[in-house]
């Protein structure tokens, strides 16, 4: 495993973290699994583990508390989210920010997050919707203030709303924000053209999400793909949805084949070749699919070549209303 500096406050992270968002509650969830999942890579290096409070009420968030107190004598970084009041994915500007993150709904789930871990501080604390209208308002400053003088969080960040990613730009200046995650991947590449350049120039980390587009980069998608009634990947992957996105992945299968890679390999290799990324986090489950993303580490980067040739998977997509 190879490791990148978290800007200003200088942690050693894994490049390939653990998003733990299936542990939650998806469909096939189980916790044995899903615990086996994440012993097994702190065994392979992975020390960066992002969670949030809605990914079952708290359940993974539990999950991670359990792995902490199973791995008292390693130093883990623990990323979780705060949920919007209203409960509405994305955040909208049509909202004020006062019923979607008023300062003390945003304290009182850090001390709820806080009990699910078992500890006494939390590494980096997250807004998990966000619209820049919001940045100018006090009350979430405060909060934010606030928790880090009493030391229950350690940095501060946003998750910024799918397909969004310049929607953050005015709450970076207010220097509050310490990371960010964005959903960045082989096709999602707009946040390279506003968002990575202002990061880099406040030293704001960067956390990159959905680095499979939700499963359909793992090459393991069909025709055919449906979830159980509820599962929301039946509205990502609607049938027209799911039928575009096909379309554009079998080009990606060849040139990964062709490359001698498998496509969740150069999918990975996309994202770790930009070095404004802190660290990735596909959303695992197995620990076989543990073993086969972390390793991925080890290729490292694609060649200025290979990326040239990545860019024309670019993919800007309108953004909806699914989470």
């Amino acid at each position: 495993m190879n490791y990148r500096l978290f800007p200003n406050l200088g942690w050693p992270v894994a490049e390939i973290g653990f998003g733990t968002w299936g542990m939650g509650g998806w469909t096939g969830s189980d916790d044995a699994l899903s615990s086996a999942a994440l012993d097994r890579a702190v065994t392979l290096g992975c020390n960066v583990f992002d969670t949030a409070w809605a990914y079952g009420d708290g359940h993974s968030e539990r999950l991670i508390g359990e792995l902490l107190r199973r791995n008292r004598d390693r130093r883990l970084y623990i990323a979780t989210k705060v949920p919007p009041k209203n409960r509405r994915w994305p955040g909208r500007a049509s909202t004020a920010v006062r019923y979607v993150f008023p300062p003390d709904h945003i304290i009182d789930y850090t001390r709820a997050s806080l009990r699910n871990f078992g500890a006494d501080t939390i590494d980096l604390l997250q807004l998990h919707v966000w619209d820049d209208s919001w940045a100018a308002h006090d009350g979430w400053k405060r909060a934010v203030e606030q928790l880090k003088y009493s030391h229950a969080i350690r940095a501060f960040g946003i998750s910024v709303n799918r397909w969004e990613p310049e929607n953050v730009v005015k709450a970076l200046a207010t220097g509050l924000v310490d990371a960010v995650q964005v959903v960045y991947n082989v096709f999602d590449q707009a946040p390279e053209d506003v968002l990575f350049p202002e990061c880099r120039k406040r030293n704001v980390a960067i956390l990159a999400r959905v680095p499979f587009d939700e499963g359909s980069l793992t090459g393991t998608l069909t025709p055919e793909s449906r979830w159980p009634e509820g599962d929301w990947r039946n509205n990502y992957f609607a049938p027209d949805k799911l039928a575009a996105t096909l379309a554009r992945v079998e080009p990606l299968r060849a040139q990964a084949e062709a490359w001698g890679m498998t496509l969740p390999e150069l999918a990975l290799r996309f994202i770790l070749s930009n070095p404004a990324v802190t660290t990735v986090i596909p959303g695992m489950r197995q620990p076989r699919h543990v073993e086969a993303n972390l390793r991925v580490s080890e290729a490292g980067p694609l060649s200025a070549a290979q990326i040239a040739a990545l860019r024309a998977h670019r993919w800007d997509r309108v953004p909806d209303d699914c989470p």
